[in-house]
């Protein structure tokens, strides 16, 4: 009985090691991090962030002063630079906000002027079922970190298939 508890656990640890594998963090605006972008570089974010392939369960991480913010909201809100009801907020310098569901995703600054001024950010997330993009579309690119995001996890499962032989 001890050692079906103990594979269940070992599964278990497995299953979540291979979605933490698959997982790739994003680092918003690479060495200068979150911020009011120059006024001759405003698309800055929404540039990089066309340059990317987020897939569900990503990671985009926000490093910022602390008198900035980063909030999440809506459609609407993004358009309008408006900060008053977001669906996320942080203003603890170091975010990390998971990508937890197939869609679009709105960021911007909730400090006054900042969003006009450029720092927002649209990010469209892939799920696994995913349709192929139209014939007259070019091919999306490879994600950013290849075949590495599942050999992390097959690694993690190889270590530990010993331990469940031997355990018998």
């Amino acid at each position: 009985m001890a050692n079906l508890v103990s594979l269940g656990l070992l599964l278990a640890l497995a299953g979540a090691l291979c979605r933490q594998a698959d997982a790739t963090a994003f680092e918003v605006g690479g060495d200068d991090g979150w911020v009011v972008p120059p006024a001759s570089d405003g698309g800055r974010y929404n540039q990089w962030a066309s340059k990317n392939r987020f897939l569900v369960g990503d990671i985009v991480h926000f490093k910022y002063n602390n008198e900035e913010s980063v909030m999440v909201v809506t459609e609407d809100d993004y358009n309008n630079c408006r900060a008053t009801h977001p669906i996320f907020f942080s203003n603890n310098g170091d975010t990390e906000v998971e990508l937890d569901r197939p869609g679009v995703f709105h960021f911007i600054s909730g400090v006054a002027g900042h969003c006009e001024r450029g720092q927002r950010m649209v990010v469209k997330v892939i799920g696994q079922g995913a349709p192929p993009p139209a014939p007259s579309a070019p091919p999306s690119p490879p994600h950013p970190s290849g075949a590495a995001r599942s050999a992390g996890a097959i690694a993690a499962v190889a270590m530990a298939l010993p331990v469940i032989v031997l355990g018998f």
